[in-house]
């Protein structure tokens, strides 16, 4: 069985809520890869808002693309990185870009919520928009792609989960 997924898959999975890893090129270090918000629609762009002024945002406008992980957090474990040029940085709008972002994340109400919590020191975000050029994936079905309980129990990692990995 292959562990890579198919287009539709990885579509499909990219567009399920997960908060996103962002890493962007930074001259003389690594990549900085830090967690971000984002949205996507099978067959469209990577959408992330951030601070116009942030280090982010500096970096993003001169290496002019990125890469974005997605991953599960609980077996069975799957996960999709893309990468690609950016397309656009422009103002980020608070009914286009900011709030179905937060209703992603918190839901409708909380969303709202946090919309007006952070409005004021949210004014000069943008939209950053990434055409996906590149995709790798990775998912892991069935007991042979687990850790055994006795692999568990050899590296010491004994407890409540290991019934739940080993099933």
């Amino acid at each position: 069985m292959s562990l890579a997924m198919t287009k539709q898959e990885r579509e499909g999975f990219l567009a399920d809520l997960h908060v996103g890893i962002i890493s962007i090129t930074e001259e003389g270090r690594g990549p900085l890869t830090v967690p971000i918000w984002y949205s996507y629609a099978p067959g469209g762009e990577v959408r992330v808002v951030t601070g116009r002024t942030t280090r982010k945002a500096r970096l993003l406008g001169r290496a002019r693309r990125f890469s974005l992980c997605a991953q599960t957090e609980t077996p069975p474990y799957k996960y999709v990185s893309v990468e690609g040029p950016i397309i656009a940085i422009e103002p980020a709008d608070l009914e286009r870009d900011r709030r179905p972002l937060a209703h992603r994340y918190y839901g409708v109400r909380a969303g709202d919520r946090y919309i007006e919590r952070t409005r004021a020191e949210t004014v000069e975000n943008v939209l950053v928009r990434m055409r996906p050029e590149r995709w790798t994936t990775g998912r892991y079905k069935g007991h042979h792609d687990r850790p055994s309980p006795e692999q568990l129990q050899w590296t010491g990692c004994v407890g409540p989960s290991v019934s739940t990995l080993a099933e």
